[in-house]
């Protein structure tokens, strides 16, 4: 298939771009390579893909209309995986109004090129942090009212919303994937498992935020791109649906713990810089995967004992 990537040298969105390719998928991505962390580091996520002549590289921001309609020019892509947004609970509560011109206009404006070119199957990276802190656990996608509690949080279900009146008004098949936590390979320097590891391979405490009870459903990032190909391989089908959908692990695991195995793992002190909660955190995330499994007939494969063994275990970038 033709498939279009935004966000394509990020994090998972590189990891997408491989795997796609792998399969023998025509990608053409597509990222503004933000400053946020080293644009050097994101290029080097693609340096395998810029060697595959099935793969082309658009240097755009997705806020731009004219270049967005480039990205769609020549053949029709069978889908898009739409993955770039500006990212970071704690950095969206310095500039949410940034963080809404990206996330909400920059996908609505992804929206628009794609159904004036006719693409009818369309993936949409979402987030956990929708549910806030949600009472009812785990956190299932019909459940009422969603409640973010941080700017990012509050453009990510905005942008589901978006999602959800163009598939009204348009049609074909519509799949937000809400992504729980995922870490390995090609993440970002300032996500914790990295940063963790990073400051304990040095010999530096870790900052902690909290009383370490927090908890998160940390998903390794080849079940979360083997998620995102099947939500592909569905959106291309024919059918006529908007679904939100879960991709996490299903094992919330507390902070502290995390970072004893992190400790464990690396051999090396435990060394902790106690901080008080940040605003915008919430106190956990726990995914119901029903219907990830009903509807993708997906499953993630990897417990976090064998993710960090194997994060652990290659270079950090």
């Amino acid at each position: 298939m033709r498939i279009l990537v935004t966000g394509a040298a990020g994090f998972i969105g590189s990891h997408v771009v491989d795997r796609l390719l792998a399969r023998g998928d025509l990608v053409i991505g597509m990222d503004n390579f933000d400053p946020f962390y080293s644009p050097a580091e994101k290029r080097s996520n693609l340096a395998g893909a810029l060697a595959n002549p099935r793969f082309t590289l658009l240097e755009a921001d997705i806020t731009d209309l004219a270049a967005m309609d480039r990205a769609f020019a020549g053949p029709r892509s069978d889908a898009v995986v739409h993955l770039a947004a500006k990212v970071g609970v704690r950095p969206s509560l310095a500039d949410p109004v940034g963080y809404e011109r990206v996330n909400v206009g920059g996908t609505r404006t992804v929206l628009d090129a794609a159904g004036r070119s006719g693409v009818r199957a369309f993936v949409f990276a979402s987030s956990s942090s929708v549910y806030g802190n949600a009472a009812r656990v785990p956190f299932r996608e019909g459940d009422a009212d969603p409640s973010p509690i941080s700017p990012y949080a509050a453009t990510k279900l905005a942008a589901e919303a978006a999602c959800r009146d163009h598939q009204a008004r348009v049609g074909g098949a519509m799949i937000c994937l809400r992504f729980f936590t995922a870490y390995g390979p090609h993440q970002r320097p300032d996500l914790a498992i990295r940063k963790f590891v990073t400051l304990m391979r040095a010999g530096l405490p870790i900052p902690v935020f909290g009383d370490g009870g927090t908890e998160r459903d940390y998903t390794w990032i080849e079940d979360i791109v083997d998620g995102v190909l099947k939500a592909v391989d569905r959106s291309v089908e024919g059918r006529e649906e908007f679904e939100i959908i879960n991709l996490g692990s299903g094992r919330p695991v507390r902070l502290d713990e995390l970072v004893a195995l992190l400790s464990r793992t690396l051999g090396v002190p435990l060394l902790v810089d106690r901080q008080p909660m940040q605003p915008g955190d919430v106190a956990r995330t726990w995914a119901d995967i029903s219907k990830a499994q009903d509807l993708l007939r997906w499953a993630p494969q990897t417990k976090l004992e064998s993710g960090i063994r194997q994060f652990t275990a290659k270079p950090l970038t």
